[in-house]
């Protein structure tokens, strides 16, 4: 098949957080299966200043449509590896900033534009190009609105530029809500600026365009494909989703085990495997020293890596400080986002600097080092559509430590309730259930035999891409 994906967020090139890893490692899989497949990418200064992208060549020039004006960018294309093409969508004066949506304190005002700019920037490279897709798969709301540009586009041009189209939803509460001026820079029928079009309240949802006008709907676990039709989950467009039930499946994302994987991590100090697990006592042994911590510490080590967002339950973390200050245990916590959060954090860091380490910063290396330290990692989320962690810390043997939401359901079982195939432990989305299940880590990390069998049986589990790619396959072809 001719496969064409659009993601804001492509591993190793630009990352914020699991859209990277999920859409790479998707498209990896399936061009080492034989398709032919393409990923657009906006053209960010990040992109363009990675290695891989030297041997970029610019492929078409454009002039795209954005309400009463034209505004020109270029496209550029480079070859990773065989049977996969990026393609770069840029304009500098949109892609050219140090991040992809914001400063760290509010997004970039002009992000409508931005994206708008890219999903025609795709469609007018599949008509230039004549790329003549199969199936062309978008990602979240900043690619949702390319099924809608793309038949509008072959109306215009009375061309076939795609057989069927694919959006996944990855997060259901970013829906790329702005002001309902913002509908005429995309240049559609003014009948679709209406409530069974992209309106929403007097706003413009671009969400709502791929949830409404792709061929089908998928999200990243099964779980969370019931969820988000609830008023619960749904962030208001529970409704909307509703209305494509018949067309909307949930598909795990997995694991890429070239990356992922203990056995063969470069980022790791020591390697090692469910039949020899020496090598996950010096990675602990190594994240002590980088956190400062004595090495020699033999109580239970709690590691947390995630975007700093409500989401992620951090307020139910901060509501369990007693914990992790009166306990013998150690919490090493890392990532950014939003400053309150980080401020928060890093003021309980500096109670107990010699228990607690935050380092509030993207830092690949760390975050592979603190999966193959700890003996837990916690995931709190308020809501959790797939989740990626949660199968990292399994196949590295370690614990996760998880709310009972969306895709943490479909892949961590409970250790107490299901004790013979448990490989974590799970509690209620608030700060009571993840106290309950910090206190039942102490009980299971008190019990070696029990705690080795917990490991044990999440190392053996298959949560690779191969696994995750046949459900998309399988989806592509049953479309056509």
């Amino acid at each position: 098949m001719k496969i064409v994906h659009a993601t804001s967020e492509f591993y190793p090139y630009v990352k914020t957080g699991g859209l990277a890893d999920a859409v790479a490692s998707l498209t990896g899989t399936l061009a080492e299966s034989g398709h032919e497949v393409s990923v657009f990418l906006p053209g960010y200064r990040a992109v363009l200043e990675h290695k891989d992208a030297a041997q970029a060549e610019r492929k078409l020039r454009l002039k795209i449509e954005m309400g009463d004006q034209f505004l020109s960018g270029d496209v550029r294309v480079f070859s990773p590896r065989k049977n996969l093409k990026i393609y770069l969508v840029c304009r500098e004066e949109f892609f050219d900033r140090r991040n992809p949506y914001g400063n760290g304190e509010r997004d970039y005002e002009d992000n409508a534009d931005r994206f708008i700019f890219f999903c025609k920037g795709v469609v007018e490279t599949l008509r230039l190009a004549d790329l003549s897709a199969d199936v062309v798969h978008s990602h979240d709301w900043q690619g949702a609105l390319l099924p809608l540009l793309l038949r509008d586009a072959e109306r215009r041009h009375n061309v076939t530029l795609a057989v069927k189209t694919v959006f996944t939803i990855h997060n259901i509460a970013y829906q790329g809500l702005f002001p309902r001026s913002t509908f005429a820079r995309t240049n559609l029928p003014e009948d679709l600026n209406n409530m069974d079009g992209l309106e929403y309240y007097e706003q413009t949802n671009l969400l709502k365009g791929g949830i409404l006008f792709a061929d089908r709907v998928t999200t990243v676990s099964p779980q969370y494909a019931r969820e988000i039709q609830t008023p619960e989950f749904g962030n208001g467009l529970d409704g909307v989703v509703q209305t494509r039930e018949h067309d909307i499946i949930g598909l795990l994302n997995g694991v890429d085990m070239a990356v992922w994987n203990p056995a063969v991590d470069a980022l790791l100090p020591a390697r090692y495997s469910a039949a020899n697990l020496a090598g996950k006592q010096l990675c602990r042994v190594e994240l002590l020293k980088r956190c400062g911590f004595a090495v020699n510490f033999k109580g239970p080590i709690f590691g947390m890596v995630c975007r700093f967002a409500e989401q992620k339950g951090l307020d139910h973390l901060l509501a369990n400080q007693d914990f992790f200050l009166t306990q013998d245990c150690r919490l090493v916590v890392l990532g950014a986002g939003e400053k309150r959060l980080e401020v928060e954090l890093g003021s309980l860091a500096a109670k107990a600097p010699h228990k607690i380490v935050l380092s509030a910063a993207h830092d690949e290396a760390m975050s592979h080092l603190i999966e193959a330290g700890s003996d837990f990692f916690l995931m709190p989320s308020l809501f959790e559509p797939c989740g990626l962690n949660q199968m990292y810390s399994q196949v590295y043997g370690t614990i996760p430590v998880v709310s009972r939401v969306g895709g943490l359901i479909d892949t961590v079982s409970d250790a107490d309730e299901r004790p013979t195939i448990g490989t974590g432990l799970m509690g209620e989305p608030t700060a009571e259930g993840l106290r309950d299940a910090l206190e039942r880590a102490l009980r299971l990390f008190a019990d070696a035999p029990r705690m080795a069998a917990v490991q044990r049986r999440g190392m053996a589990k298959d949560f690779g891409w191969k696994t995750a790619a046949a459900g998309y396959e399988q989806l592509y072809r049953e479309s056509l």
